[in-house]
């Protein structure tokens, strides 16, 4: 289970709200990783990605403009970020999905824990931190 803390907040709600929203998603995962009564998780895997995909565009969408929005200097910095992380989940290989579904759940898992302690603790905190200066 992936909880959601104080810490990941970065002071803007609409974020925050939908830096939440990333958690759930990744709980799902976890979940199906859990669940010793699904032998084939192939489908639920497919769309817990799509699912994490088509909500990370509306996500970064809503935070670029917010950045866009305050003159954030990072800007650029970020949507490259934004961008690799799409890319990433749209490079998928879904032949390597089916082979070891389990494995691949932990690597997504992997990545999602990566990019919520790497760039939300670190790189969206910085944005609301200029701000105040």
């Amino acid at each position: 289970m992936i909880k959601w803390k104080d810490d990941y907040k970065i002071g803007v709600e609409q974020i925050d709200k939908q830096h939440q929203k990333l958690f759930e998603i990744a709980n799902e995962a976890y979940n199906l990783l859990k669940n010793d009564f699904c032998y084939d998780k192939f489908d639920q895997i497919i769309q817990i990605l799509a699912e994490l995909r088509d909500y990370a565009i509306y996500h970064f969408q809503s935070e670029e403009n917010y950045m866009l929005s305050i003159g954030y200097k990072g800007y650029p910095l970020q949507k490259a970020a934004h961008d690799s992380f799409v890319e990433k989940l749209n490079a998928v290989n879904l032949d390597s999905i089916d082979e070891n579904q389990n494995q691949y759940i932990l690597e997504l898992l992997d990545f999602i824990i990566n990019w919520i302690s790497d760039h939300i603790l670190g790189a969206d905190k910085l944005i609301t931190q200029s701000s105040n200066r």
